[in-house]
């Protein structure tokens, strides 16, 4: 009897015992940077069913009986089917889209979101273009962005142009993980040389005012550098490039995961000897450090840590005669800059259940900047315009911060909102000092010899500068399809000046308070029509307070008011053609009040000033195209006008004395194109798998140097080829190779061009550069 029983058991359970359920782990990773990818959606390919998501490790397990295929869907990359083969284990590789509107951002809020769900113009770059771009400097790939002209100074130097002219001010708000790279008061068009490009996951470019949420200076546009983690399991990639005209870079960047705990650590070297221009050299060294800890599934921790140096040779710019006979020599060879920037950042983030979580960021920066600028050379002439002598500066800026980021984000069911809360902190001591100089030049030859110190300080300060803001923006769905954002952020910024000169040799008090505050209110909606269709309406507002540099030069003749900036904008997304095509619209108008707008002096000195009233109009727009997998075409440009509608510019005669007070109302605005256009094809083919090749535009229209709309230059178009190969199997697994081809047609054209009183001076830009590369990976997850 006990023997029947036992029979009876073991052929109830015998299935299980011998053909026992089928189970299934799988990894998911993103096949550039190797990281987890959390929240994939998996799904059963033959019905659609979903089954699971990926947890915060890109883990899943499940039971695959009666299922023959996997279908993996995530916003941002490509869909992927996986068929069933029996393994237990699997590794799956998303591939990030080039071609998704919907891509998932994050500086929006500083929290993942679809596209479509904010209210504003925002683009995004993310690690498969950066990967094929295989970009030298930034500008390489900003460029790519709808609205943006990212203008290449050389030596990884620049200036920006996004719903502005190309200036030189702090319009342009520069962030790395969602905080700033520079404190408030202390900005720098050239600062993001501070970034190490090649540990950069994504970029997101915001486009128009968000001081609603970030603060000051994001008038034009916000930029936020997203820093690549460590990998799942283990993943390292190095890679050597050069080019023809002696620039030579070498990266490698690795990391792992080993339980709670995970490790990424990447930079990149790069020297130039020798170069197109003269008096070119420069070095550059970039890394960047990441460890994270899980406490457990909901609690995290992250520190990071960013060191740049940069040391280059400044040539300046070029006069009309030189420029347009390609001789590329500097008028000296003495100036230079070298720039140290140090941060440092640990996150703690925490999700208490799914509609609330909290992150707290404690960071700092020590950064130094020591330049003697080719810009503030200057000859003397009397009044008859003989010369007499010329002179110069050294100087030097540095600062270190202490600081906090705290946000809080709470769901409600009712109405299906959400509330973010957040305050800044940011204490950031700075000084400056500029050194007088006596320059030595050869009249005749129109050539600086030399310089000799004279020991007299220009300027000669501390400051201490504290930025308190605090923010809340809330999301309300009073209908399925709309989505209504509001948003509101205090911001007080507090300059303690003191000055290190005596009284008596200097214009500024010995001690000196500014205080600049500002509530940046932002009201948006989003309505989604389904099918990859909606449209976006919003208004914000921006600000920004007069800079330390400006407002305590001894060279600035007038005091400096704080800027304000009201932003009205409306825009949309389309699908077409069975969503192999892809079109998105921006309109805005962007109206500013006190704008601080910088003019080049006769001397070749700048002075700053603010303009009554201005007002910038455009309409921005992409269209992405992928008629089959192989093949993706990209347009994207933006049509703007930028005026002065109160604008008296007031010019001094250094050695007279005198002003003159010339009204430029109504005219354009200097330095400001009226078309900017970049447009990409790029071919894959499936035949060889791992190729690429890729063509591609760059326009920039006429504008005019001069406020007075007397001088123009009359832009340019370049072409730019970009080929590679990445290895896929075989025993050459994961090398690669590319080739770029820059300004394919050897044209003559200039990044920028500013007017004077004697002429223009041109930015001169490479003529035709090929860069060779090659370049190992690996990964096991």
């Amino acid at each position: 009897m006990k023997i029947s029983k036992l029979l009876y058991i073991l052929l109830c359970f015998a299935p299980a015992l011998c053909f026992g359920q089928n189970n299934l782990t799988v990894t998911v990773t993103d096949a550039r940077t190797n990281e987890a990818v959390q929240g994939v959606m998996v799904s059963d390919a033959d019905n659609g069913n979903l089954l699971t998501t990926t947890n915060a490790k890109g883990k899943f397990t499940l039971t695959t009986d009666g299922i023959k295929s996997l279908r993996f869907k995530m916003i941002g990359f490509n869909d992927k089917l996986y068929t069933l083969t029996g393994a237990a284990t699997v590794e799956i590789a998303l591939e990030p889209s080039t071609i998704d509107l919907q891509q998932v951002v994050v500086s929006a809020s500083r929290e993942r979101q679809a596209r479509q769900d904010v209210p504003i113009a925002i683009s995004k770059i993310n690690s498969t273009q950066i990967h094929d771009t295989k970009a030298t400097a930034l500008y390489q790939l900003l460029n790519k962005v709808t609205g943006v002209y990212m203008v290449d100074l050389g030596s990884e130097q620049h200036t920006m142009a996004i719903r502005q002219p190309i200036t030189f001010n702090a319009l342009y708000l520069y962030m790395e993980d969602g905080l700033p790279i520079r404190p408030t008061g202390i900005f720098n068009h050239n600062s993001l040389y501070e970034i190490n490009m090649s540990g950069v996951r994504d970029i997101e470019v915001i486009k128009g005012p968000a001081s609603s949420l970030y603060g000051s200076n994001a008038i034009g546009g916000a930029i936020n550098f997203i820093t690549q983690g460590p990998p799942a399991g283990y993943a390292g990639n190095v890679s050597v490039q050069g080019d023809n005209y002696h620039y030579r870079r070498v990266d490698a960047d690795g990391g792992f995961s080993a339980g709670k705990f995970g490790l990424y650590v990447g930079g990149y070297v790069a020297k130039l000897r020798n170069g197109w221009q003269d008096y070119s050299d420069f070095d550059k060294y970039s890394g960047n450090f990441k460890i994270t800890y899980d406490f457990d599934a909901a609690t995290r921790l992250t520190t990071s840590v960013a060191y740049n140096y940069l040391n280059t040779q400044t040539p300046g710019g070029l006069d009309s005669a030189k420029f347009y006979s390609r001789t590329f020599g500097a008028n000296q060879r003495f100036t230079y800059r070298k720039a140290k920037a140090f941060r440092a950042n640990t996150k703690l983030e925490h999700s208490w259940n799914n509609q609330s979580s909290t992150f707290l960021t404690l960071f700092y920066r020590n950064n130094s900047n020591a330049q003697l600028p080719s810009y503030f050379i200057r000859d003397v002439r009397d009044n008859a315009g003989n010369y007499e002598s010329s002179n110069g500066q050294e100087n030097d800026q540095s600062f270190h911060s202490l600081g906090l980021l705290a946000q809080h984000r709470q769901a409600f069911d009712f109405l299906h909102s959400k509330l973010i809360l957040g305050v800044y902190a940011d204490n950031s001591p700075s000084s400056y000092y500029a050194k007088f100089l006596n320059i030595q030049k050869d009249v005749a030859n129109n050539f600086y010899t030399g310089y000799t110190p004279t020991g007299n300080y220009i300027d000669n300060y501390h400051i201490k500068l504290f930025n308190t803001a605090a923010y809340a923006q809330y999301e309300i769905k009073p209908a399925e399809p709309l989505r209504i954002v509001m948003g509101l952020r205090y911001d007080r910024i507090q300059y303690n000046f003191t000055n290190g000169i005596a009284a008596g040799s200097t214009k500024y008090k010995q001690q000196e308070t500014n205080v600049f505050n500002i509530v940046a209110p932002k009201l948006g909606m989003t309505y989604n029509f389904g099918n990859n269709k909606g449209l976006y309406a919003n208004y914000s507002v921006g600000f920004q307070p007069p800079e330390t540099g400006h407002l305590y030069n001894a060279r600035q003749l007038t005091p400096l008011k704080q800027a304000t900036f009201n932003n009205y904008e409306a825009g949309g997304w389309l699908a077409l053609l069975n969503k192999k095509m892809y079109v998105e619209v921006t309109v805005y108008n962007l109206e500013g009040r006190n704008e601080i707008i910088n003019q080049l002096m006769p001397d070749n000195t700048t002075q700053n000033q603010n303009a009554g009233a201005t007002r910038h109009r455009g309409i921005e727009y992409s269209v992405a195209y992928a008629p089959v997998s192989e093949l993706g075409f990209r347009f994207s440009g933006t049509n703007a006008r930028h005026t002065y509608v109160d604008f008296n510019e007031v010019s001094t005669n250094f050695i007279t004395g005198t002003s003159t007070v010339t009204d430029y109302s109504g005219n354009r605005m200097n330095n400001a194109p009226s078309w900017i256009a970049n447009s990409e094809l790029t071919y894959k083919p499936a035949y060889i798998n791992g190729f690429r090749i890729a063509g591609e535009w760059q326009h920039i229209s006429s504008y005019f140097t001069n406020p007075a709309n007397t001088k123009t230059y009359s832009g340019y178009d370049i072409f730019n080829l970009r080929t590679g190969f990445d290895v896929k199997s075989g025993v050459l697994k994961g090398a690669g190779i590319w080739l770029n081809v820059l300004n394919v047609t050897n044209k003559l054209y200039a990044t920028t061009v500013t007017g004077y009183q004697f002429g223009d001076m041109y930015t001169a830009a490479p003529p035709r550069v090929y860069t060779l590369g090659i370049s190992y990976s690996f990964a096991k997850h």
